[in-house]
């Protein structure tokens, strides 16, 4: 997995110990990224991976239309990375433990954006707001089992 250019961090509070942290997180991302307008959207940039598929449960190799698992360290780091005809992308889940029982969750988004075709749609993405949002959403939803 190489280093891209970062492009955002998003952290938030976990009421739960690092072991439901981990289970909620692997349950959710299981979720979010086998949607069928994931898909959709995935076939309309031709982002690779283009389909499900690899090991489950989700494990190194396992994708997702648009992601693949690139790393996954039980209990503390998840790595997505993916590509498409406007970005290469990673996103990286981490988990840290707190002295109060409870867990951070950071999510670390890295990308280039290449071309004109990649700047026009890093303003829309990225720029819009949009990307920053989809992730505030996305974290919100692990404060609550």
């Amino acid at each position: 997995m190489s280093l891209l250019p970062f492009v955002d961090e998003h952290v938030v509070v976990v009421d739960a110990g690092v072991e439901e942290t981990w289970r909620r997180m692997l349950v959710r991302v299981e979720q979010s990224l086998s949607t069928s307008g994931g898909a959709l959207y995935a076939r309309l940039v031709r982002a690779v991976p283009r389909r499900r598929g690899g090991v489950r449960p989700l494990g190194a190799g396992s994708e997702f239309p648009g992601f693949r698992v690139a790393r996954l360290v039980p209990g503390h780091e998840l790595a997505l990375e993916g590509r498409h005809r406007f970005s290469t992308y990673t996103l990286v889940l981490r988990i840290e433990e707190r002295s109060d029982g409870r867990c951070r969750l950071r999510a670390e988004t890295r990308a280039v954006f290449p071309g004109a075709a990649g700047r026009v749609y890093r303003a829309l993405v990225i720029g819009s707001g949009g990307h920053a949002l989809a992730m505030r959403r996305m974290l919100a939803g692990y404060r609550r089992p």
